[in-house]
């Protein structure tokens, strides 16, 4: 018999979100879907102190929850202390089920299927973050990963329902559309896609914000008075890449800057190719003042190359990343960048799984969270292309000596 989902009590933790319709092709939009019950109250979250604070949102979790066994330095725990302080933090009610302490039954168990789960660190958060808040309702998450395979998922996901499960989250690691199997339709229980949506909106979905976030971070080159903006992408077959894209191209034309494809360079995601391609953009004739990486692994690539050019971060050249991996802010000068709200998404599964979902035929917006931006010390007034391209035969005269 499956065992009724406990909902969250309280306030939950405030995530700023922008809406799709049906119709606008996942567009981004300013409206703020419409929902029962509950309303989302504001709150900081940990990744809010984790950022004041200047440390991982774990150490964050191990301070405020006083962990036993963890060998923080009293200044990092004072520094998280303080920023919680400042930011108002008030710490989520954990309560116990009726029963719990002397019985082994669960109040509620939410299953969480994921295509890919052992190479991918925005799983591991995503499922953090669910879990974190089904824990908040005295709820057990159990994790199923299928690695897309056609035979083994469908029993992945039947040995979920076989358990008892109150609720399914269902998670692909690349943003993208998905065509649900007629199983999952069957199902007597509410599903929530994380990550994926599909064409016919049966089931609530969560992505993260690539358009307003590729936006975003050209916008914040432009604010610095950069004109001539290079952008490395991603595989142009992923949906975020194209989305990146999309965002950097729109605050170009917000701004009146003509759009020069010779400053867009395919890359991979890669650390070797931000290497390439930041190297192919510094042979221009007219290099760019700024380089917009479309994650922070091309941006490791892109530093190697620059300085291997002779080029000062962010004297001579301006860069900003993407993803906010732990390595941006040990990188040297620390990586302007944009967080992949994975975490949020997780929480915002959970936060929704008392939306109604009978019968499958309604459709459901797909809801946005956005990529905030996380300014840090990569991004400064431009030099001139000329005084880039001085440097630039600078660095590789002295190279040849």
């Amino acid at each position: 018999m499956k065992q009724p989902v406990r909902r969250l009590q309280g306030d939950t933790a405030i995530m700023k979100r922008t809406t799709a319709t049906n119709s606008d092709d996942m567009s981004d939009t300013n409206r703020t879907p419409k929902r029962k019950g509950r309303r989302l109250a504001n709150r900081v979250t940990m990744t809010d102190i984790a950022k004041a604070a200047g440390c991982s949102q774990a150490a964050v979790s191990f301070v405020l929850n006083n962990t036993p066994g963890t060998r923080l330095s009293q200044q990092t725990r004072d520094r998280v202390l303080e920023a919680a302080r400042e930011l108002g933090y008030v710490a989520p009610v954990f309560s116990t089920p009726p029963g719990l302490a002397s019985s082994s039954k669960l109040d509620g168990v939410i299953g969480f299927a994921v295509d890919q789960l052992a190479t991918s660190p925005e799983a591991v958060v995503a499922i953090e973050g669910a879990r974190q808040a089904s824990w908040n309702a005295g709820n057990v998450l159990l994790v199923a990963q299928t690695m897309n395979d056609p035979v083994m998922e469908p029993r992945a996901i039947k040995a979920l329902t076989g358990s008892g499960i109150s609720a399914l989250i269902y998670m692909t690691i690349f943003t993208r559309e998905v065509e649900m199997p007629e199983y999952f339709y069957a199902l007597n229980i509410p599903v929530i896609l994380l990550n994926c949506y599909t064409t016919d909106y049966a089931f609530p979905a969560v992505v993260p914000s690539e358009i307003a976030g590729g936006q975003t971070s050209t916008k914040h080159l432009i604010a610095h008075g950069h004109h001539r903006i290079a952008t490395i992408t991603g595989e142009p077959w992923m949906q975020a890449a194209q989305d990146r894209l999309t965002g950097y191209r729109r605050a170009l034309a917000t701004a009146d800057i003509p759009f020069d494809p010779e400053l867009v360079v395919e890359g991979d995601w890669s650390a070797s190719a931000g290497y390439s391609a930041t190297m192919k953009l510094l042979a221009l004739p007219e290099p760019p003042t700024a380089i917009f990486c479309q994650n922070d692994r091309t941006a490791i690539g892109c530093y190697e190359a620059l300085k291997e050019a002779g080029l000062r971060i962010p004297e001579d050249m301006s860069v900003v990343g993407y993803d906010d991996e732990e390595i941006s802010r040990h990188l040297v000068p620390p990586l302007t960048t944009s967080v992949l709200p994975h975490m949020a998404m997780g929480q915002w599964a959970i936060e929704h799984l008392d939306t109604q979902m009978s019968p499958r035929e309604h459709r459901y917006q797909v809801t946005k969270l956005e990529c905030s931006l996380v300014k840090r010390s990569s991004v400064a007034a431009p030099a001139s292309s000329q005084k880039v391209a001085e440097a630039r035969a600078a660095g590789t005269a002295g190279r040849k000596k």
